[in-house]
C-alpha cells in the first residue's frame, strides 16, 4: 500500500496543499512566460524582427509567431501527458517548467533582424515553438496534480488555484512591462523589451525548489499499485471518450481566446488604432488581471453552491451582454470607459475560466486523465485559441477596420464556448451514470 494511503487525514491535507501551492506557482511562471511574449509580440517584435514589412503586415508577421506557440502545444500535450499518465505527474512538470524558462530567456538574449538577418525571425519561431510545447505540457499537469491531491469538494477549488496561475502570471508580466515601459522609446525598443525575458530565469529557480519538494498524486500512486496505467493514453483517450474530448475542445476556447484577445490583439488595437497611451492600456489590463485574480475563488465559491456549469454558462452569457459597450467603450479611446466595461467583462468570463480546470478534469478517469485535459485544452489552443489574434488583426485589415465585423468574431468565441460547456455537462454525467 502506498504511503499516501498510509498517511493520517492532516498529512494528506497537508500534502495536497503543497502541491496545490506548486501547481500555482508553477502555472503563474509559466504564463507569465507566454504573457510577456504575447506584449512584446503586440508592441515590439513586429519592429525589431520583421522591420522590412510594412506596419500592418508586420503586426500580423509577429502575430503568426505568437501563434507558433499554439501550434506546438498539442505536442507538449501529447507528450508529456504521455509521460505523466506513465510515469507520474511531479517529474513531467519538472521538466515543463525547466523548458519553458530555458526558451524564455533565450528569447531575451536573441540578436534581431539588424544583427543577424532572416535567421532573427526563424530563431525567435523555434523558441516560440519550444514554450508552446512546454506550456503544452505544463498546464494539463498541474490541474492534474492540484485536482488528484486534494479531496472531495476541495478538488474544484484546487483546480480553480491552478486558474489562478493565469491573472497571476498577467499581473506580474503586466508590472514588468509597465515599469520597462518607462524608459524611453529607442530604449525601450533596443534592449529594455528584453528585461521581462530575462527575468524568467529568477522565477523559474524559486518555481523549481518549489516543485522538486512535492510528492506524487494520490490518484497516480493508486492508479499504478492498482497497475491501471495503460500503455498508450492518447490512444485510449480517443478510442474510450472521443466525444469529451473534442467537447472539452469546445468548452475551452473562452479559456485561451479571452486572455489572448485583451492582452495581445486589444492591447495593438487600442495603441496602435485608436489612439490609447501603451502606459494607460497596460495599466487597464493590470486592474482586470487584478480583478480576475480576486473573482475568480469567489466565482469558485459560488460553483460550489449553484454548480460549475450553471456559473460557468451564466457568466459566459453575462460577457457575451456586455460585448457591444465593451467594443464602444474602445472606439471612445475613453480610459474610465473603457477600464469599467473591460472590468465587468472580466467578470463574466472569470466565472467560467475559474471552473474550467476542474471541470474537465473530472471529465476523465485517472489513466488517462493528464492526457485527456492536455488534449482539450491544447488542441482547443492550436485550433483556436491562439489565432485570436491573428484572425482579429486580419478582421480589421479585411473590413477596413470594422469593429463589429471583430465584435462578431468575439461573440461567436464566447457562443461557441457556453454551448460546449453545456453539452459537455450533460455528457459527463451520462457517462457517470453509465458507469
Amino acid at each position: 500500500m502506498s504511503s499516501s494511503l498510509k498517511s493520517p487525514p492532516a498529512d494528506r491535507a497537508q500534502r495536497a496543499r503543497a502541491a496545490t501551492v506548486a501547481a500555482f506557482m508553477g502555472t503563474a511562471i509559466e504564463w507569465y512566460d507566454f504573457y510577456i511574449f504575447g506584449t512584446a509580440a503586440a508592441l515590439v517584435f513586429g519592429k525589431v524582427f520583421y522591420p522590412d514589412v510594412a506596419a500592418g503586415s508586420a503586426l500580423m508577421a509577429s502575430f503568426a509567431t505568437f501563434w507558433v506557440g499554439f501550434l506546438a502545444r498539442p505536442i507538449g500535450g501529447v507528450v508529456f501527458g504521455h509521460l505523466g499518465d506513465r510515469m507520474g505527474r511531479k517529474n513531467t512538470l519538472v521538466i515543463t517548467l525547466l523548458m519553458m524558462g530555458c526558451a524564455t530567456t533565450l528569447i531575451g538574449l536573441l540578436p534581431g533582424y539588424a544583427q543577424i538577418g532572416a535567421l532573427a525571425p526563424v530563431l525567435l519561431i523555434v523558441l516560440r515553438a519550444l514554450q508552446g510545447i512546454a506550456v503544452g505540457g505544463e498546464w494539463g499537469g498541474a490541474v492534474v496534480l492540484a485536482t488528484e491531491s486534494a479531496e472531495g469538494k476541495r478538488r474544484g477549488r484546487a483546480g480553480m488555484w491552478v486558474q489562478q496561475g493565469s491573472p497571476a502570471g498577467s499581473i506580474l508580466s503586466t508590472l514588468v512591462f509597465l515599469a520597462v515601459g518607462q524608459l524611453p522609446t529607442e530604449q525601450f525598443m533596443s534592449w529594455g523589451w528584453r528585461i521581462p525575458f530575462l527575468l524568467s530565469a529568477v522565477l523559474v529557480v524559486v518555481g523549481l525548489v518549489v516543485r522538486l519538494k512535492i510528492e506524487e498524486s494520490d490518484d497516480f500512486a493508486q492508479a499504478r499499485e492498482r497497475q491501471a496505467v495503460v500503455r498508450a493514453p492518447v490512444v485510449e483517450a480517443f478510442r474510450s471518450a472521443p466525444k469529451i474530448v473534442w467537447l472539452g475542445v469546445g468548452a475551452s476556447i473562452m479559456g485561451i481566446s479571452s486572455a489572448y484577445f485583451n492582452n495581445t490583439f486589444t492591447l495593438s488595437w487600442a495603441t496602435a488604432d485608436l489612439g490609447v497611451p501603451r502606459q494607460t492600456m497596460l495599466n487597464i489590463l493590470l486592474v482586470t488581471a487584478i480583478l480576475q485574480f480576486a473573482w475568480q475563488p469567489v466565482a469558485s465559491r459560488l460553483s460550489a453552491a449553484r454548480g460549475e456549469a450553471r456559473v460557468m454558462l451564466f457568466g459566459l452569457c453575462f460577457a457575451a451582454i456586455l460585448a457591444i459597450p465593451k467594443f464602444l467603450a474602445l472606439m471612445s479611446a475613453d480610459p474610465f470607459a473603457i477600464v469599467v466595461t473591460l472590468g465587468l467583462s472580466t467578470l463574466g468570463t472569470t466565472a467560467y475560466y475559474a471552473m474550467l480546470a476542474s471541470f474537465l478534469a473530472r471529465a476523465f478517469p485517472t489513466n488517462i486523465r493528464y492526457t485527456g485535459v492536455s488534449l482539450c485544452y491544447q488542441l482547443c489552443a492550436t485550433f483556436v485559441g491562439g489565432a485570436t489574434p491573428l484572425v482579429g488583426q486580419w478582421i480589421l485589415n479585411a473590413t477596413d477596420g470594422s469593429p463589429w465585423a471583430v465584435a462578431c468574431f468575439y461573440v461567436a468565441l464566447l457562443a461557441a464556448t457556453g454551448v460546449s460547456v453545456f453539452f459537455l455537462n450533460r455528457a459527463r454525467a451520462t457517462s457517470v451514470e453509465e458507469a
